[in-house]
């Protein structure tokens, strides 16, 4: 170290929020991080530390040191160094950087293995605040945080808003602090030392172009936010399973209420014969494409009837019994069998089908008819159609929409990336049946979601679309 002892800087160290200190005789014990650090033999100036840094605002290091020196006097000064090392490298210590007393910005790490550097600006550099770099709100205070980052920075004060606003364009140091002549240069040097030390600043070359390596420049702001906050290692946010809305909100019901009296009962093929007689798997699994143009005559309803019934219908429910909402079996598979897919059909040509948009009901194997066919399904169609090379109109359009709540009361962090991987099985499911009946599928890739949500008359919010796939007969029949 001697960070501790060589700064200058003013920050003022403290314990996270979460981290309680217990003393039992020679014993203390750190809780942090779900687990417990024991440290045996405490000595009384690392017991005064952790009481400063557990205690109020914390404290400088300036101030560690004098109350280490107190009680140990210099020579055990190594052992303070070093612990306080250890609680930065462990995730356990907020950096504080204020100016006349007053708070401007702490940085709090997020991680057990949030990184902490003290790498200090040069004025012969010029910054700019990441890409990446995002505010938000949070209780009453303003948030900075980024998908680069293992930490969030706490903005107390209006001038620290500022500070950032200013680093929206390219700037050096000496730049920044003209523009806050009220602040001293240390302080502008030290939230400047916080932000670069956990990559919320980004740094700009002779000629105005952001230093950023090749892999970083292809990702997109919302792409690599979404990455890190639904998998864990850059957030410290609740993950996984919780049940936190249980006894507040009741869960969404394992199959979504009739949307129509227009009922419209379907084909239900002998799945015990399609055991024994279907196309083999491998067969299916490498024939297996997309296929864009569709085929004359057109998909007939007891061919949708089958696909249906193959892919996506209830074969059971299972009641709240070990766990605090009711689920269901599907032929794909859903986390925590939420299944929280619905599937609406926009009929374009359908033997024996009315043009129109219907609602697939997978417990009774119905379609609900919901509205004839009007220019907004003809512009849904049409956006599918020109997604897919422009091959022809689809005979039929399967919008999958999630009932997003029935996901979200149960996960945390990871409920919209369960939801798109349920998109994905269930699409592959969609392929491998379709090929497997001689039909042309196509998944789609982009979609209007509140195009759909006026259409169908849900609530954006509480159920839209996730996913498109165009199913029309063949074009011309292949051999499986």
């Amino acid at each position: 170290m001697n960070d501790i002892q060589q700064s200058t800087l003013p920050l003022m160290l403290s314990f996270k929020d979460d981290i309680a200190i217990t003393n039992q005789d020679n014993r203390v014990a750190i809780q942090l991080w779900k687990k417990t650090i024991s440290l045996e033999h405490t000595s009384t100036g690392i017991r005064a530390v952790l009481q400063a840094l557990s205690s109020g605002d914390g404290a400088t290091e300036q101030q560690l040191v004098a109350l280490f020196k107190q009680h140990e006097g210099e020579s055990g000064l190594p052992i303070l160094f070093y612990s306080v090392q250890k609680w930065i490298q462990l995730g356990m210590i907020c950096h504080t950087v204020f100016w006349q007393e007053v708070k401007l910005a702490t940085l709090i790490p997020l991680t057990a293995t949030a990184p902490f550097s003290s790498l200090k600006p040069s004025d012969n550099q010029r910054y700019l605040l990441s890409r990446f770099a995002y505010l938000h709100q949070e209780g009453e205070q303003w948030i900075l945080e980024s998908p680069l980052a293992h930490s969030k920075m706490v903005l107390h004060d209006g001038r620290a808003m500022a500070l950032l606003h200013t680093l929206a364009k390219p700037i050096n140091p000496s730049g920044l602090c003209r523009q806050f002549p009220d602040i001293s240069t240390t302080v502008v040097s030290s939230l400047l030392t916080l932000l670069l030390g956990d990559h919320y600043l980004s740094t700009v070359d002779e000629k105005g172009q952001i230093d950023e390596t090749q892999t970083l420049a292809q990702w997109e702001f919302h792409d690599l936010l979404f990455h890190a906050r639904s998998r864990q290692g850059r957030h410290a946010n609740r993950h996984g399973a919780d049940h936190i809305f249980q006894g507040h909100i009741e869960p969404l019901p394992v199959v979504k209420p009739p949307m129509s009296n227009q009922v419209i009962g379907l084909y239900k093929p002998d799945i015990e014969r399609l055991k024994n007689n279907d196309v083999p798997f491998t067969r299916v699994l490498e024939q297996r494409c997309s296929i864009r143009e569709p085929g004359e005559p057109p998909i007939t309803v007891k061919q949708l009837g089958e696909f249906l019934y193959r892919t996506a219908r209830v074969r059971e429910i299972i009641k709240a019994e070990q766990r605090p909402y009711e689920r269901s079996n599907r032929p794909y598979p859903s986390g925590g069998a939420s299944y929280e897919m619905e599937l609406y059909i926009i009929v374009n040509h359908c033997e024996g089908l009315a043009a129109g948009l219907y609602h697939y009901s997978p417990n009774e194997h119905t379609l609900e008819k919901l509205t004839d066919r009007t220019p907004e399904l003809e512009t849904l169609l049409k956006s599918a159609y020109y997604a897919t090379a422009e091959y022809g109109l689809p005979q039929t359009l399967i919008i999958l929409a999630a009932r997003f709540q029935r996901v979200m009361w149960r996960y945390n962090s990871m409920a919209y990336t369960a939801i798109l991987k349920h998109v994905g099985v269930l699409f592959q499911n969609m392929y491998l049946v379709a090929t497997g009946m001689g039909l042309a599928p196509c998944a789609v890739g982009g979609g209007d979601s509140d195009l759909f949500a006026a259409v169908a008359e849900t609530d954006y919010y509480a159920e839209t679309s996730v996913g498109e796939f165009i199913l029309s007969s063949r074009a011309t029949k292949s051999k499986l």
